[in-house]
């Protein structure tokens, strides 16, 4: 059962105007616990470990094999901006970016390369996050080394005792949280801060954001920013976590080596939060902005409620969580009509920290038509709240959070480290136990003959508050004619106006559970390194299979059927566009609202998308519903619905996607990219509004049909699941259709894609912030084919990037995130590109272009160092020495078994490859593909703001 602090999240995730709480304060007169369960009737999970320094600092330790000779290190640190004065903003970040930044034991620079050198790569396996109220600094290790364990927890202890904070250092930092902040700016974040200060005027978070302001971050000096970290990083303040392969004794004495003299001072008070208004009511506001779609939202405010976690609680946000759940399907099911009175609504209740709580009706609609989509969701909502639920509905909501809770306990002995973490910071963090999932199904079942109608409605009614003379917010493009006034009338009308009945979901069963004689099976054999079982059946239909334990009761399905993009054509490029709704289009007996409740309780789902040269679905089930999961997806190739509400859901995204498709650098850059590299070949090229406006279903039936019925199919399972039984319910799904094309094309004709002819500067421009460019350089290289010149431009793609973080960010300080990107097609015969980019501040465009181009010289005259090269390939040995861990990892071998046998061999030799490249390689790749002349260097600039000379 989820804990109450979930539930937001859970059931109103749309909801902006709250924060889900993040731990309990001490209950006053009383002595705090160190852990939540020692003051709780919920017993933790068995594994766990827990302990405390006599400093004062936690730690969860827990051995974990899932993946197998990894783990995970966390530690935990409880502060965050809200720990911040008026003159402090943003430090809380800045020092988690001073983290990186040397320390006692650890030269200026040398901890991301120390960790590179160890297989862990910076932003993958290397990271950091600050919130309101906590930084965590995550490190992933790639194998279950006690001396890598060891070099982790020093420089965890590194963090959180030992930084120097030298002037120069915080200098060249300063410009990348500055970079930072200016990159998270534009409308969203505009809307955000206008929303919060609307909300809670009185509060102190909407002041508190964790990046900060220009100002304060400006004036940030060494000295000041020692101080914050001498004053919240203390013992008391940090919990660290491991969960790993690692035996847990020998965590815990190494846990003790490293921080038990750690030297133990007091926690700081938390400056004041503020408070949410409860009497704050009746305020009307309109937020305008040319990339907003339409929203009207209703908030009223009342006491945060003080809820531990106990079994009582859990059973009462349970019943929390079904009721919201069922308010926000009955605005689904409306949402799906096929012509809907808005785009989406939901409804839900948030902690604001510990100071409050807030109620949220939040609606979503189509330009103009906010005042029809308020009436009929405030309509919904009171009807609901005043008449409650039916059985049926609440027997949806059930079966589905019981499917849950029975998949999590089937599958816990094969929990992922991260599942793991997030539980413990969930104690940590939150104070919710981290309690056993077979535990947890039986508290459900003991409860669930207790969840009735009337029991859901009494809990939701005790903690949503009622949305009397709310406070009413729009954002939109335009304003309401009437402005505020109008939208305070129609709420007044809405909330008066007479209230229908529910719409009642369907009857009946699932329709198509038989698709004629199963398939024989005229081919069987097992590929001898990997151990998959390739089968083909009589109608063409090819079968992989590959069982593992890596998860216990999950299995992944992909089916992959010849055609994608390779029906996209010069005349008709947007051919399989509207594939992106296809399974909004529901099933010939079933719309796609309908499915949800037939197939409710079931771990069923997935679509039918366009990637590349096939049309292709991805899905992970269980074993009990393996046979309903390939059920519905031969029901989507065999009797697609292409109802209209799916081309409805189109138009309305295709029309906020056009309003906004400039709207950031990032936005413009990814829209435009495509034409620029191509010259504008129609099929790479944003195409006008009205030739997306018009796209219809009966044109997607016409282009696709005849890859459905009679493209090669391939299918792949992976994971736990019995073969014999498996090969029977293909058989009798997708071994029972009608025979298809032996063969995937070839398609040579549709497989060429040209790269412009047109070298040196091209601009686009985007309507985001005054102060955001991106620089970019993109060169042609190659297709995938060749599997040893595609390791070298890996390599190479790898070197790049660390080149381009070392002089763009941290000797230049100009950019949060340059990088390299490499991307060699699969699909496109001879197509590939090669790219680096930073997103830079408009007055640092020329010393970031000089900055990338110094770079590239670099790479194109001189071999790589011995110790860059290092840091490049070996976290790319360790992902290959992980790779198949996981069952997505065999999946990457399973999906095209038969129809690419290459992949086999290709993996066989990755690391042996990887191992033989030298610096001379690399140069020379560097040298065929990286020549100044021949990039094309894209500058994505605000509009009104002249471009530089070429």
């Amino acid at each position: 059962m989820m804990p109450r602090r979930s539930l937001f999240l859970l059931a109103a995730g749309l909801l902006l105007g709250a924060t889900p709480a993040l731990a309990h304060p001490s209950r006053p007169g009383a002595t705090k616990p160190d852990w939540a369960f020692q003051q709780s009737d919920l017993a933790p999970e068995a594994g766990y470990r827990f302990g405390k320094l006599p400093n004062g600092m936690r730690y969860v330790i827990r051995r974990n094999a899932t993946p197998a000779g990894t783990a995970l290190v966390r530690m935990d640190v409880a502060t965050g901006s809200l720990d911040e004065g008026p003159q402090e903003r943003g430090f809380a970040h800045f020092v988690e970016h001073m983290a990186f930044n040397g320390s006692t034991h650890v030269p200026e620079g040398e901890m991301i390369r120390l960790l590179e050198r160890n297989g862990l790569s910076f932003g993958a396996d290397t990271n950091a996050q600050t919130g309101f109220e906590q930084t965590l600094y995550m490190l992933d290790l790639p194998r279950a080394d006690p001396a890598l364990l060891d070099t982790a927890l020093m420089l965890m202890r590194e963090t959180a005792s030992e930084l120097t904070f030298t002037p120069e250092a915080v200098a060249r930092e300063r410009g990348v949280v500055l970079s930072e902040l200016r990159d998270g700016q534009g409308y969203q974040r505009a809307n955000l801060e206008d929303q919060l200060a609307f909300l809670y005027p009185h509060a102190t978070y909407p002041a508190r954001l964790p990046i900060g302001t220009v100002a304060t971050l400006d004036a940030a000096t060494a000295d000041a920013l020692r101080s914050f970290w001498a004053r919240h990083y203390v013992p008391a303040n940090a919990t660290l976590i491991v969960i790993g392969d690692f035996d847990a004794d020998a965590v815990e004495a190494a846990i003790q080596a490293r921080f038990a003299s750690w030297q133990p001072a007091p926690v700081a008070p938390r400056p004041d939060q503020g408070k949410v208004d409860r009497a704050q009511k009746g305020r009307t506001e309109v937020w305008l902005d040319p990339a907003l779609s339409e929203r009207v939202t209703a908030s009223r405010h009342g006491p945060w409620l003080d809820e531990p976690d106990t079994i009582a609680s859990r059973r009462t946000n349970l019943l929390r969580q079904i009721g919201y759940g069922v308010i926000n399907r009955r605005f689904q099911r409306m949402s799906r009509k096929v012509d809907p009175p808005f785009r989406g609504a939901g409804f839900g209740t948030g902690d604001v920290f510990r100071i409050g709580r807030t109620t949220n009706l939040v609606v979503d609609t189509v330009d103009g038509g906010w005042q029809r989509g308020l009436a009929a969701a405030t309509t919904a909502l009171r009807q609901a709240l005043d008449a409650g639920f039916t059985p049926a509905e609440i027997d949806e909501q059930v079966a589905n959070i019981r499917t849950g809770i029975e998949n999590a306990a089937a599958s816990a002995d094969t929990r992922g480290n991260g599942t793991l973490v997030q539980a413990a910071l969930g104690l940590v963090r939150d104070e919710t136990v981290p309690t056993d999932p077979a535990g947890a199904l039986a508290r459900f079942n003991a409860f669930a003959p207790r969840i009735t109608p009337r029991a859901v409605l009494a809990a939701l009614k005790r903690e949503a508050l009622p949305l009397d003379d709310p406070l009413i917010r729009f954002q939109g493009r335009t304003t309401p004619s009437g402005g505020d006034k109008a939208i305070r009338q129609a709420w007044n009308t809405a909330i008066r106006a007479s209230a229908g009945l529910p719409e009642t979901g369907p009857s009946g069963a699932f329709a198509y559970t038989d698709f004629g004689t199963p398939g024989a099976v005229v081919s069987d054999s097992t590929e001898p390194a990997f151990g998959i079982r390739e089968i083909r059946f009589a109608n063409g239909v090819r079968l992989n299979l590959k069982r593992t334990s890596l998860e216990t009761d999950r299995v992944q399905v992909r089916l992959s059927i010849d055609g994608g993009e390779m029906l996209d054509t010069r005349d008709n490029p947007l051919a399989t566009e509207m594939m992106a709704m296809f399974s909004a289009g529901g099933l010939g007996k079933h719309s796609q609202d309908d499915l949800q409740t037939l197939l409710a309780g079931r771990s069923v789902g997935g679509g039918i998308a366009t990637g590349g040269d096939t049309f292709y679905s991805g899905v992970t089930t269980t074993r009990r519903d393996l046979e309903a999961q390939l059920q519905y997806l031969a029901a989507q190739v065999t009797d697609p619905g292409y109802r209209p509400e799916g081309e409805v859901l189109y138009r309305q995204n295709i029309a906020n996607f056009f309003a906004r498709y400039r709207a950031t650098p990032s936005a413009a850059l990814a829209n435009t990219l495509g034409g620029l590299l191509s010259d504008d070949d129609p099929r790479f090229t944003l195409q006008a509004p009205a030739a997306y406006q018009k796209l219809s279903f009966a044109d997607l039936r016409r282009t696709v049909s005849d890859r459905l019925a009679n493209g090669a199919m391939e299918i792949a399972l992976v994971g736990d699941f019995d073969e014999a039984q498996a090969i029977a319910l293909v058989a009798r799904t997708f071994g029972a259709l009608p025979a298809r094309e032996a063969e995937f094309r070839e398609w040579d004709v549709q497989r060429q894609r040209p790269f412009t002819t047109t070298r040196g500067l091209r601009v686009i421009r985007h309507q985001g912030q005054a102060n955001q460019a991106i620089v970019r350089y993109v060169w042609p290289t190659r297709d995938d084919r060749d599997p040893d010149e595609a390791m070298a431009i890996d390599l190479l793609d790898e070197v790049t990037g660390i080149e381009v973080l070392d002089t763009v960010r941290e000797k230049l300080g100009k950019s949060y995130s340059p990088g390299a990107q490499s991307s060699l097609s699969h699909v496109w015969r001879g197509y590939g590109t090669f790219a680096i980019q930073a997103s830079v501040d408009v007055a640092d465009i020329a010393a970031t272009r000089a900055a990338l181009a110094d770079t590239v010289r670099q790479l194109t005259s001189t071999p790589v160092d011995a110790d860059v090269l290092r840091r490049a390939r070996a976290p790319m040995l360790e992902r290959i020495d992980n790779a198949l861990k996981t069952n997505g990892g065999w999946m990457a071998l399973a999906e095209r078994a038969q129809s690419e046998p290459e992949r086999f061999d290709r993996f066989r030799k990755a690391k042996a490859r990887l191992e033989a490249l030298t610096p001379a390689d690399l140069l020379a790749v560097a040298r065929r593909y990286l020549a100044l002349d021949k990039a094309v260097q894209v500058l994505v600039l605000p509009e009104g703001v002249d471009a530089p000379p070429a």
